[in-house]
């Protein structure tokens, strides 16, 4: 279930923001941390249709197991029975980041143009690093 979404204005030369949505369902539920992973690396290609090249990495914020994963490229964005027909935006970036916790993990994603991504990365981390074990 979405829980928050935040709407980013567009950075210089971008003619789109971007948009960093937090999901929560509850403990046991929204899938594993590696099938999330694989579904959202999934969404970003090269030009030529390739996979695009994707960084992923696990850490500990305050406790907490975190997994997270950056792509760039055309991006397909969400897919599904109810996503209509995709059509891949070129030059979109993606943050993303998995959030184990007791309760349920917290499933972030940070998704727009590259540029815009950028010039709120530091945001973007300091999110992350809100996060505490309770």
């Amino acid at each position: 279930m979405r829980a928050a979404t935040y709407v980013i204005p567009p950075a210089q030369g971008d003619h789109e923001g971007a948009e960093c949505v937090v999901y929560f369902f509850g403990a046991g539920q929204g899938g594993s941390v590696q099938a999330n992973i694989d579904r959202w690396k999934g969404q970003f290609t090269q030009p030529n249709g390739k996979p695009a090249d994707s960084k992923v990495a696990r850490l500990t914020i305050h406790g907490l197991p975190v997994t997270t994963i950056e792509a760039a490229g055309d991006y397909s964005g969400m897919g599904g029975p109810m996503a209509q027909q995709p059509s891949a935006k070129h030059g979109y970036r993606m943050m993303g980041a998995i959030v184990e916790g007791a309760g349920g993990n917290v499933f972030i994603k940070f998704t727009g143009p590259a540029n815009t991504i950028g010039a709120h990365q530091s945001q973007f981390q300091a999110l992350l690093g809100s996060f505490e074990k309770q």
